[in-house]
């Protein structure tokens, strides 16, 4: 199936394709890549509750400036599939990511990852350095777990979630969250609710057990001892604004004390979704890692 994909993605010059990579059996990850086949790759992984949909604003001005995106949903996230029996650890997670580069064959990519998903982006990093290039961290540390404890506890309800109203319990909750986690929550609308949600919407039962097994996933490893493994050149992007979900202070001082190359910008008014409240900053942020690092190969060169 990825040898199709490529071929598909090479029959265009600039265009969006949606493609399902199986990495495993039961197991097979949504992919959109926009685009120039000739651009530099910028590889975007979204955080727990994001999807592709998530980057729809950072997507054009990335493509407008040259490159190729490649979105990858981790296992239990966006469209991806949510088998019952899988190892749902942000090392499994980023091993599936290695998995559709390959597929794609991407090298050298600009890895720009969201929340959660930036403990998975740290994790390729160190596995797979010649995949990785440059490492742009949105409000996401060397997390070594992939849910909070707060979250945790509350899925111990969530065998009652669809008796107290499901999806729409789901999205009050999801809405909420976005604008806490907000320095400026308009960008928060009925229509932004519905496409956070509409994953999860497909297959209530799935999401939940999916969230279930990634609370009870046991790394095989501690992330922390192989930073200073991570080759390539790091910016970690923070909101100025306050809000939930921030980077704490600890993991900030981790990463300055162990990365070879690390860079830590600050988006004055911007909360936890700093790609949907200023999309350009992000954009200023990519150009600036790209800028720090050497040209790499175009998607589907060998």
């Amino acid at each position: 199936m990825w040898l199709l994909a490529v071929l598909v993605l090479n029959d265009s010059a600039s265009t969006t394709r949606e493609l399902r990579i199986p990495v495993a059996p039961a197991e097979s990850l949504a992919v959109e890549v926009s685009g120039k086949v000739a651009g530099a790759p910028v590889v975007l992984v979204p955080g727990l509750f994001g999807s592709a949909f998530g980057f729809r604003k950072l997507v054009p001005l990335l493509t407008a400036a040259g490159y190729q995106t490649v979105v990858v949903e981790p296992l239990g996230i966006g469209s991806s599939s949510r088998p019952r029996k899988a190892n749902y650890s942000l090392t499994a997670q980023a091993g599936r990511i290695a998995a559709v580069l390959d597929s794609l064959h991407v090298r050298g990519a600009l890895l720009v990852a969201h929340s959660i998903g930036g403990s998975e982006a740290f994790r390729l990093a160190y596995h797979r350095p010649d995949l990785v290039r440059g490492l742009l961290s949105i409000e996401g540390g060397p997390t070594e777990t992939a849910l909070t404890p707060a979250f945790k506890r509350a899925l111990r309800f969530a065998p009652w979630i669809k008796l107290f109203g499901g999806i729409r319990l789901i999205r009050r909750k999801i809405r909420g969250l976005l604008i806490d986690s907000s320095g400026d929550p308009a960008w928060v609308t009925d229509e932004v609710v519905q496409g956070y949600t509409a994953g999860a919407a497909r297959d209530l039962d799935a999401t939940l057990r999916a969230y279930l097994a990634m609370g009870d996933a046991r790394e095989p490893e501690k992330l922390a001892p192989h930073l200073a493994e991570v080759r390539c050149p790091v910016r970690l992007v923070v909101g100025g604004a306050r809000h939930d979900g921030d980077v704490g202070e600890q993991e900030v001082a981790l990463l300055e004390r162990t990365l070879r190359s690390f860079t830590l910008d600050s988006v004055p008014g911007a909360g936890h979704f700093i790609y949907e409240e200023q999309p350009r900053a992000v954009l200023a942020a990519v150009s600036r890692l790209a800028a720090s690092v050497t040209t790499p190969r175009a998607l589907g060169s060998q």
